[in-house]
């Protein structure tokens, strides 16, 4: 991990993660797309998930890999159709979400290229 992504926590917080997260999550129910993806019976839990996930990967306590092992992306995201396309809408809504929340200026661009990186290494499909 570079020291820049360690920051990002000391710039947001965790509060700060846990509002880009729910405001990511408040645009998924009602997605033509993503509203399809996601288990809309664990909808909370995916939040949790992630909320976790990031405060661990910005700098932040380890609660996540304490409770559920190391993160292992990939295989946890295998059993979901990810394709170009989704990733595209994902990355729409998580844009959407920093601009409701407006974090401060420096965690924005590492917050964007990390979550381009994760959500291009989660396609697991080709379009159809």
């Amino acid at each position: 991990m570079d020291l820049l992504h360690t920051q990002i926590y000391g710039l947001i917080g965790e509060e700060g993660i846990a509002r880009i997260v729910a405001a990511f999550y408040r645009r998924v129910p009602g997605d033509d797309i993503l509203g399809k993806m996601y288990p809309m019976d664990d909808l909370a839990g995916a939040e949790e998930r992630l909320r976790g996930f990031l405060i661990q990967r910005f700098g932040g306590p380890d609660h996540y890999s304490q409770q559920r092992g190391h993160p292992r992306l990939r295989m946890r995201h295998a059993p979901f159709r990810i394709t170009a396309v989704g990733r595209d809408r994902w990355l729409r809504l998580m844009d959407e979400a920093l601009a409701e929340v407006n974090p401060p200026a420096g965690a924005i661009m590492p917050l964007r290229k990390f979550f381009q990186d994760a959500a291009t290494f989660m396609i697991n499909h080709a379009d159809d």
